[in-house]
């Protein structure tokens, strides 16, 4: 059996690639007076193009003679010429042949306002070649627009029919009067149909571009052009209606329509066929059994003419009908509704509409052809009965859906809004940075699907929504909060004053029907117009908010979500971010907002919520150990959400080339003393949401130990043997668990870091600088659905890649003020005088609190000052855990150039890579060194300050200046600092 389609991947772009954009009217000024102030036929198929959301209308020049005509000929291109029977200085076919004669590929028209004497003389000249087509005007702008579309469609039948399968309906007719009253009723239906088409695309461009996917109409006017059509078109043919009087092999045939059924039928059964004409006596025959009739002289021909159009080619709705009684059970607008129809249709009503091919019909005049076909070709054979058809063809649409909204930034429809619905927006602005980097992300996971393809595993962005800018300028404009924004308020007072500002009306529909769809845990984040660019990175800044969401009442989860966008639209104009604006040399009136809301990554497990996996990965390594090299990457993964990384918790840091070498786990008691032990999860007990306090809403870190009943560490645990001082990989042997990842990274149950591998690899060649990427990994999905991994985020690492070569000597000088072997950054820096440090004797952990406050009060100092500084301090800096280092966020040392991180006699400090801090350091080209000088692992010249002059000298910090700008330099290569006085 087929496998369902996996995308579409149409070349609509490549449609109607031949187009009329120039056409030549020869006629008299009367006539064309006719045709400009009677029938208005500039204005009125201007307005016609633009109420069918065509582009391009053509543009028309009128000649009155036949040699001004010529002339005009040779001085520019016509794509088409319209010629009426006034024409000065010569006939209309004499005309029409010395154009032809001249040009004989360019198509030539003659339109004559009724049909006179005239044109039924020329109708008779068989062997006039001259003329393409002869059109009846009867004061009828849509003539003129079924004449150029005709002719287009003609110009581009072979390539877009033959080769990519649009579909086509023929029209056999010889009567002028008949066929040019016909076709602007077909096409209006067409077009019409475009637009339901149209509704299949997921924003404003696939919308558009679908409208060159109608279907085309083909005109034939005797028994052998009919044939040639349909035995050129069969297979993408919708229908054909045809008169039942025409010539056939020269002569007139009464029975030419019937001849064309029965060739038809012997070729092909479930084509619809309408037969029409002037004598009620052929309403019936025999040998045309299922074929449809139309009385040419009934009063109501072109609305019947229309409504068997829209009822048997697939166009409209698809109405859902019981064979027996001919009752109808429901409707389907669009795709999605099919698709879930389709599950409901009971048997017989299921058989019936496969039997006739109805779906695959309504999916071709839907332009969806690729599924179409798919579903055409399928037989019971292959599927077994009609349940295994059931199941493939509901499988084919899923997955058709699935795939489509991978790599597209679809406009948000909350009537269409499902599971499949992977990235959309609400408002016309920006998507801000993070919004940006998860948009690239869909994109490039949809363009490098062959490379990503693992058996059983979804690669995806979780299902990701984003308010644009636009609702931003909405809500600070309808609530009139720029002047309060910018004022030196209080980040508690400005929070309140957000939290009771009102949502404009018209986007409340939609963060609804978000609400009904989804109802599982979400992420609010921040989304600015800078947030994570690639050379002023504000991450980290601005505030995100995680919501249970799983609350029974649908009115107290709206109030949390308002509550949270109100919240992260706050944090726009916090102190902590109006400092970091100045420090980056940005201006706060020019900073928007947009806000992510995206499906929180994990799983269930009683009353909390988390993903097994979570972790950062980066494209490059300034660590690299043994036979690792700096661009094999580097990764922190941890058990639960991904805050434990963010803060710079206790992570397991691998390389994806090499995941069995890890050094955390180099020995039982290394592994025991330095890996995870406590994660974070969503507690869905919590009711209160304080968006004061958003980590402590929702968010609790719990001992590992907590998780063990839930069997979410099944694949990531190994149990330690007391007895024998060993780690026994597994969950199911006695003894303490230890989150050494063996299932996934040692017998690669889950193909993490391969997948990680593959990921920086197509991360780092698109945007051309090393980056990071955030993700998580949920194992525990139900039987028979594949594993997630889901790619969060991407944003850039700027390395400094000036002076790389930077030297420093072996032999350090007598000058030296502080040495580092594990340094990054790269160059020299300049024109830092002053060296911020926490006096070593003084550093207590129990005070680390305060240290932090104190250093936030000095950054200020320097922030005004527009001065950079070199900061010294014992412990992680910035850690949550104020008995490993000092709690702070990047704000309050945003101006340290240079930050050294030293151990102290009973701690020793490795490394901090703290999410937030390492965009930061990285991003800003600032200088990142790592000390242990109490176990001789680099030097901090600390008597030497202690004998100079202070500038700030109270209980935990001191401020020294020199008078000359030390002599800082940092080798990114051997990861070697070396700062001097100079």
């Amino acid at each position: 059996m087929n496998k369902p389609s996996l995308s579409e991947n149409f070349p609509f772009e490549n449609l109607m690639s031949c187009r009329i954009s120039e056409i030549l009217i020869v006629c008299s000024d009367y006539d064309h007076f006719m045709l400009e102030s009677d029938g208005r036929i500039d204005e009125l198929l201007f307005q016609e193009y633009v109420s069918l959301s065509l582009r391009y209308p053509p543009k028309f020049t009128h000649i009155s003679s036949s040699d001004g005509a010529l002339r005009l000929l040779t001085e520019k291109n016509y794509d088409l010429i319209i010629v009426m029977l006034s024409v000065g200085g010569s006939s209309a076919e004499d005309l029409a042949e010395r154009i032809k004669s001249d040009y004989p590929h360019k198509p030539v028209i003659l339109l004559s306002p009724v049909s006179t004497k005239e044109t039924m003389r020329i109708l008779r000249i068989k062997e006039l070649r001259a003329l393409d087509y002869v059109f009846s005007w009867q004061g009828n702008a849509n003539t003129m627009l079924a004449m150029v579309k005709l002719l287009e469609d003609k110009m581009n039948a072979e390539y877009d029919v033959s080769r990519l399968g649009v579909q086509c309906i023929i029209l056999v007719e010889d009567s002028m009067h008949y066929y040019s009253s016909y076709l602007p009723v077909i096409y209006a239906s067409l077009i019409r149909q475009a637009h339901n088409a149209m509704t299949e695309g997921l924003n404003e461009w696939q919308q558009t571009i679908r409208m060159r996917g109608r279907p085309k109409i083909l005109l034939a006017r005797n028994y052998e052009e009919a044939i040639a059509l349909f035995d050129e078109y069969r297979d993408n043919l919708l229908g054909v209606i045809s008169d039942i009087e025409f010539h056939r092999e020269g002569n007139l045939d009464k029975e030419a329509g019937y001849a064309l059924c029965k060739h038809i039928h012997s070729k092909t059964g479930n084509i619809p066929i309408l037969l029409q004409s002037s004598r009620s006596a052929y309403n019936s025959c025999s040998d045309c059994s299922g074929v449809a009739f139309l009385d040419k002289h009934t009063k109501t021909l072109l609305k019947d003419l229309e409504f068997y159009i829209q009822t048997n080619y697939g166009f409209g709705d698809f109405v859902f009908k019981e064979p027996m009684t001919g009752e109808s059970t429901g409707v389907a607008k669009n795709l999605r509704e099919l698709q879930y129809g389709i599950a409901k249709l009971s048997d017989t009503s299921f058989s019936y509409h496969v039997l006739r091919n109805d779906f695959s019909r309504w999916l071709m005049a839907r332009s969806l052809f690729n599924l179409a076909k798919q579903i055409r070709d399928i037989s019971l054979e292959d599927t077994g009965d009609m349940k295994g058809m059931r199941k493939f063809i509901s499988n084919s649409i899923k997955s058709y859906r699935t795939n489509m909204g991978k790599g597209v930034i679809a406009e948000f429809d909350r009537n269409r809004f499902d599971e499949l619905s992977y990235f959309t927006r609400i408002g016309n602005g920006s998507l801000g940075g993070k919004g940006r980097g998860l948009a690239f992300v869909n994109q490039q996971l949809h363009e490098h699907e062959n490379l990503l393809d693992f058996p059983d595993v979804n690669i995806a962005i979780p299902r990701t929504i984003v308010l644009t800018t636009e609702m931003f300028d909405d809500f600070m404009l309808h609530n009139d909060l720029h002047n309060a924004a910018l004022k030196n308020t209080d980040d508690a007072e400005l929070l309140q004053i957000f939290l009771k500002a009102e949502i404009p009306d018209s986007y409340l529909p939609d963060l609804e029907a978000i609400l009904r769809e989804i109802e599982a845990p979400l992420a609010v984040r921040s989304s600015s117009l800078l947030e994570d660019s690639h050379y002023q990175p504000f991450a980290g800044i601005y505030s995100t908010y995680m919501l249970s969401n799983i609350d029974e009442s649908l009115k107290v989860r709206k109030e949390e979500l308002f509550t949270a966008i109100k919240a992260v639209y706050a944090s726009t104009y916090y102190q902590h971010s109006k400092l970091y604006m100045k420090s980056t040399n940005n201006i706060v009136e020019e900073e928007k907002m947009a806000v992510v809301i995206q499906e929180v990554a994990g799983n269930t497990y009683k009353n909390r919520f988390y993903p097994n996996i979570s972790g950062v990965a980066r494209s490059l390594n300034f660590y690299p150990i043994g036979p690792e090299k700096p661009e094999d990457g580097i990764v922190d993964a941890a058990f639960g959400l991904g805050k434990t990384v963010v803060d710079g918790g206790t992570v397991l840091r691998f390389c994806p080339a090499y995941p069995r070498k890890i050094i955390q786990l180099t020995d039982p008691q290394t592994a025991l003393r330095s890996t995870q032990k406590e994660f974070y999860s969503l507690n869905l007990d919590r009711k209160h949401f304080d968006p004061a306090k958003p980590e402590k809403c929702y968010l609790v870190s719990e001992s590992i130990e907590k998780a063990e009943d839930d069997g979410s560490m099944t694949q990531l645990v190994s149990s330690y043997d007391f007895q024998n001082n060993r780690l026994r990989d597994g969950s199911s042997r006695a003894g303490r668990k230890v989150l050494t990842f063996a299932g996934v990274l040692k017998y690669n149950s889950f193909p993490l870091a391969e997948i990680i591998s593959r990921l920086l690899k197509i991360g780092r060649e698109a945007m051309n600088v090393p980056i990071e990427i955030e993700f998580a990994v949920n194992l525990d999905t139900p039987e028979g659905e594949p594993t997630e991994f889901s790619f969060l985020q991407i944003r850039p690492i700027v390395e400094n890649l000036e002076n790389s070569d930077t030297q420093i000597e072996k032999e350090l000088p007598d000058n030296t003020l502080i040495y580092s072997c594990k340094a990054l950054g790269n160059g020299v820096y300049q024109n830092i005088t002053d060296i911020v440090y926490i006096k070593p004797e003084c550093f207590d952990r129990s005070s680390t609190k305060e240290m932090g406050e104190q250093l936030n009060e000095i950054n200020k100092e320097y922030t005004e000052q527009e001065k950079d500084y070199l900061l010294v301090v014992q412990g992680r800096l910035g850690s949550t855990d104020p008995w490993l280092g000092i709690p702070l966020a990047w704000p309050a040392i945003s101006h340290a150039k240079i930050i050294v991180e030293s151990g102290t006699k009973d701690f020793r400090v490795e490394p901090s890579q703290g999410t937030h801090f390492f965009q930061n350091i990285t991003s800003l080209g600032c200088g990142y060194l790592t000390i242990n000088p109490e176990l001789e692992d680099g030097i901090f010249n600390v008597e030497s300050l202690s004998r100079m002059d202070a500038v700030s000298d109270d209980e935990f910090i001191r401020i020294v200046r020199f008078d000359n700008p030390l002599n800082i330099r940092i080798n990114g290569k051997s990861g070697r600092a070396l700062i001097t006085v100079k």
